[in-house]
């Protein structure tokens, strides 16, 4: 068990207070900070602090020795660690945008590779050969875009906004309201040349601001408002009015949001603990400065239209509350410690990542080595660590614990007790 130093990311649509206040740095930072990577991912590992041997990535520690690291979970993940573990501050939004299955990851990384585009390539959609199924956990409210709302609530939209150049395509959509429809107008929208978008996409706004001026009850302010804040940040941008279609989301803290393969979304706004398959494929459809690649986002996208729902923690039986998701590479876990409270049991055993999001905590192992994290503070923990406890320090504190999922079909080589503590 080891402190865990987190990769830093920063992007335009980050924060500079959320991520420097959370680890206790100077605020506000240099630069906008949009993630702080946990994990081993090749493109940006996070590092162990090794016992007077000073740090080590965890990607390297993980491939030198998988068998001691990851344990049961080295054979069904090719020794590979199977998820990425971040904190995300959203300061404005972020792109609309998809994330492959594995079948379409393989591919299109086989079809990148063979046309020699460099992994580095600001071209690149495909980083890797992985899909990326994803959980956020709101640490603050937390403001979404995602999957597309049901066809005829939209349609209820488009003519509430009560605009001429809509008029048309609300009643396509409104003669086909399903997956078709709504592949149909969104292909319509987002391939729109730059002088029919021109004229549509003020139109539509002009119509927001006379919703949001009306009278009476006005059930779609938060879709209305969110296209106003778009088009301000992205002027002239298509992926406004695809924004339309999709079910506006908010989170409160504690509360999660799982994203599967296919599903269109943008995250607007907050603080939060996200995991996911250890990958960094993404295929953009606008807003943003990053590259855009619609005919490859049409290629992934799931047009069937959902109301996401909220994933709520549920009591896991030893003091904490997990997040239950159908993602066998990962599961994550919340302990809420009070204070005074000791050596409360985190998991029998590794491999997993300890994240702290509040207040101070002290964590042991069966040996009696201990380390101590602040807030924003991480530590890795092999699968040869086990009988992990904490300990919060000068009062409350919470921490989550994300480990491997759950691999049907896999014998695991450990006793029921420790198979337990894993799930």
């Amino acid at each position: 068990m080891h402190e865990l130093v987190g990769a830093l990311r920063s992007y335009a649509w980050g924060s500079r207070t959320a991520l420097a206040e959370l680890c206790g740095r100077p605020v506000p930072s240099a630069h906008p900070e949009a993630e702080l990577w946990f994990g081993a991912h090749p493109a940006d590992p996070a590092h162990v602090v090794l016992d007077g041997m000073g740090t080590r990535s965890l990607l390297d520690l993980v491939s030198a020795d998988p068998a001691r690291e990851l344990g049961w979970a080295a054979a069904p993940f090719d020794g590979t660690l199977p998820f990425l573990l971040k904190l995300l501050a959203a300061e404005e939004p972020l792109s609309l945008q998809a994330h492959p299955s594995r079948e379409q990851a393989v591919a299109g990384f086989g079809r990148e590779n063979a046309a020699g585009v460099a992994l580095d390539s600001p071209l690149r959609n495909y980083r890797d050969d992985n899909h990326k199924p994803e959980l956020v956990v709101a640490l603050e409210r937390f403001e979404a875009l995602a999957g597309f709302r049901e066809p005829t609530r939209t349609v209820e939209l488009l003519r509430a906004l009560d605009v001429g150049e809509l008029a048309h395509h609300a009643e396509l959509l409104a003669a086909q309201p399903d997956a078709s429809g709504l592949r149909m107008l969104f292909t319509t929208w987002i391939t729109l040349p730059h002088n029919a978008l021109a004229g549509l996409l003020p139109a539509v706004l002009d119509g927001c601001v006379r919703y949001l001026s009306g009278t009476g009850p006005r059930p779609f302010t938060a879709e209305a408002k969110t296209a106003l804040e778009l088009a301000e940040a992205y002027p002239g941008d298509a992926g406004v009015l695809a924004a339309l279609l999709l079910n506006r989301i908010t989170l409160e803290p504690g509360q999660g949001l799982f994203l599967a393969a296919g599903n269109l979304h943008a995250y607007l706004r907050g603080l939060a603990v996200e995991i996911m398959a250890n990958s960094d494929n993404v295929l953009r459809g606008g807003l943003t400065p990053k590259h855009v690649d619609v005919p490859e986002l049409l290629r992934v996208l799931d047009f069937e239209p959902i109301e996401l729902p909220v994933v709520l923690p549920e009591p896991a039986g030893d003091g904490s509350v997990r997040y239950r998701t159908p993602a066998p590479e990962f599961a994550l876990r919340r302990f809420d410690l009070a204070a005074g409270a000791a050596h409360v049991p985190l998991t029998h055993a590794g491999p997993g990542i300890v994240l702290c999001t509040a207040g101070r905590v002290r964590l042991h192992d069966h040996t009696g080595a201990a380390v101590t994290l602040a807030r924003g503070g991480a530590a890795w923990v092999s699968a040869a660590d086990i009988d992990i406890r904490a300990q919060a320090l000068d009062g409350g504190a919470q921490v989550f614990c994300a480990c491997v999922g759950t691999v049907a079909g896999l014998r695991v080589p450990v006793r029921r007790e420790q198979r337990a503590g894993l799930a």
